[in-house]
C-alpha cells in the first residue's frame, strides 16, 4: 500500500488536504457537487423524460442535455481525483468507494445505452419501449446509489486490518 501513501505526498494531495486556503478543498468540494448537481440532473431529466414527464418535449430535443451530463461528469471525474489523491489510504480501502464507483459506471452506462436507444427510435427503428424504460429507472436508482454511497463514506470508514507499510 505504499503507493497509496505516495498518491497522499504529491504536491496537490497535500495542497488540496492541508492548505488553508478557500481554493483547495473547499473550492474543489464544490466543484464536485456542481459536477454531481449537472450530471445527475441531465441524467434524471433524460430518464424522467423517458417515463412519460413532459410529453411535450420530442426526445431528440434532449439531445442537448447530454452535452452537459458529460461536461457534469468530467468536472467531477477531475474534482473526485483531486479529493481521492488527498485522501488515499482512507478512501481506497473503503469497500463503499468501490459501490459508488461501480453505481456511477452504470448510471453513465445506462445514459448511453439511452441516447443510443432515443437515437434509434428517431430514425425509425423500434428501440423496445420496455427495455429503455428499464433503462430510465435503473439510471435513477444507480444514481441514487452513488450518492447514498458517498455520503456514507463520511461515516463508513476502510476495511479495518489493512496494512499501509
Amino acid at each position: 500500500m505504499d503507493w497509496l501513501i505516495w498518491l497522499e505526498s504529491l504536491p496537490l494531495s497535500v495542497w488540496v488536504r492541508e492548505s488553508g486556503s478557500l481554493w483547495s478543498y473547499p473550492t474543489v468540494l464544490f466543484l464536485h457537487t456542481v459536477g454531481l448537481a449537472f450530471a445527475v440532473g441531465m441524467s434524471a431529466v433524460i430518464s424522467l423524460r423517458v417515463l412519460g414527464a413532459a410529453r411535450e418535449m420530442p426526445p431528440p430535443a434532449l439531445e442537448p442535455f447530454y452535452r452537459v451530463l458529460w461536461i457534469g461528469f468530467w468536472v467531477n471525474a477531475a474534482s473526485g481525483v483531486a479529493l481521492l489523491i488527498a485522501d488515499a489510504t482512507t478512501k481506497l480501502t473503503n469497500p463503499v468507494f468501490l459501490v459508488k464507483m461501480i453505481c456511477v459506471g452504470l448510471a453513465m452506462g445506462s445514459m448511453v445505452a439511452i441516447r443510443r436507444r432515443l437515437g434509434a427510435a428517431a430514425s425509425g427503428t423500434n428501440p423496445g419501449a420496455n427495455r429503455i424504460t428499464a433503462l430510465a429507472w435503473f439510471s435513477l436508482v444507480a444514481w441514487s446509489g452513488a450518492i447514498l454511497a458517498g455520503r456514507l463514506m463520511a461515516y463508513i470508514g476502510p476495511v479495518s486490518g489493512v496494512d499501509l507499510s
